[in-house]
Order: C-alpha cells, then structure tokens, then sequence
C-alpha cells in the first residue's frame, strides 16, 4: 500500500516539475562552462538575442538527428542574433564520447555537470528544446509537446523573433 501511495504522489507531482515554466513568462537563468573553455555563458547575458537551450545526449539517436538541423539553422541565422547552448546530459565520465560529438559543431556545448539550469526543472527527456526571446521571455518550453526540433520548426517558431522590433 505504502509503495501504491508512493507511485501516486511521484506521478502527480510530475506536473509540478515545469509549471513555473509558462510560455509568455520570463524564462529563469541559465549558465553553463563551455566545453574545453573557461568561457561561462549566462542566458541572462543574452538579452536582445534570441536563445535556442538544446538538451541532448550521446546515446540518445533523436538528439544525435536533429542536431544537424539546428546546425544548419545556427549558421543560417548567428548574424541576426542568434545563440544556441546546448547541454549534454551525459555524465562527466562520458566527456571524451560528448567530445567527439561536439567537433561536429559550431554552436556553443556544455555538459550538465559544468551547468545550472535548475529553474527549468528536471529535464527528464531527450531531446528537449527552450527558446527564449530577445526579452528574456520564455517561446519554447522543452518539457511539453512534440520534442522534435526540425528546421521547419525553427524556422517557423524563432525566425519571428529574430525578427521582431
């Protein structure tokens, strides 16, 4: 009985993980040690510029898909005021295996143990994609919806606020 009512709480409480992460709010900081670099970028930092936080991982094969796309869309856009950080969720132990991912890219990557993002709850699924606006405001949120990031997705939901004001 004891482990019934311990599975029932856990579960409604699953909702409570992101609800302070209403789209239209202002999104909590960031910050994270960039891979191989002492440089600490801070989502707070960003202001004016539009903020793509991937979380991915290696072993996970729709992050490792759609990180190509987001590739693309970050050279595609960097000149309009574009960031992207995206975290590994990998264990230290696994940086060499983050890596040789990240040689791939050029977009800012960090892993999750040289990272804060505590106000944006337990990110609990791989891929998961925030955006934030030039204002700081939260477009995105990576715990609710499709998880899929493809470059019709980023063109239709970020090239607007790269272009607004």
């Amino acid at each position: 009985m004891n482990r019934l009512l311990f599975i029932v709480i856990f579960v409604f409480s699953l909702p409570a993980i992101s609800a302070d992460l209403v789209v239209g709010s202002p999104a909590p900081d960031v910050e994270a040690t960039l891979l191989d670099s002492p440089t600490r970028v801070r989502l707070s930092a960003n202001q004016g510029k539009v903020t793509i936080i991937n979380f991915w991982a290696t072993w996970c094969a729709p992050c490792r898909e759609e990180m190509p796309a987001i590739q693309a869309y970050y050279d595609k856009h960097k000149a309009e005021g574009l960031e992207i950080l995206a975290i590994s969720m990998d264990d230290a132990s696994n940086l060499a295996k983050v890596r040789k991912v990240a040689q791939s890219f050029t977009f800012p990557i960090a892993i999750k143990s040289e990272a804060n993002f505590k106000g944006l709850g337990r990110v609990w699924r791989m891929p998961s994609t925030f955006v934030v606006d030039k204002d700081g405001i939260l477009r995105k949120n990576g715990h609710v919806g499709d998880p899929e990031v493809t470059l019709p997705l980023l063109e239709s939901l970020v090239t607007p606020l790269l272009n607004s004001r």
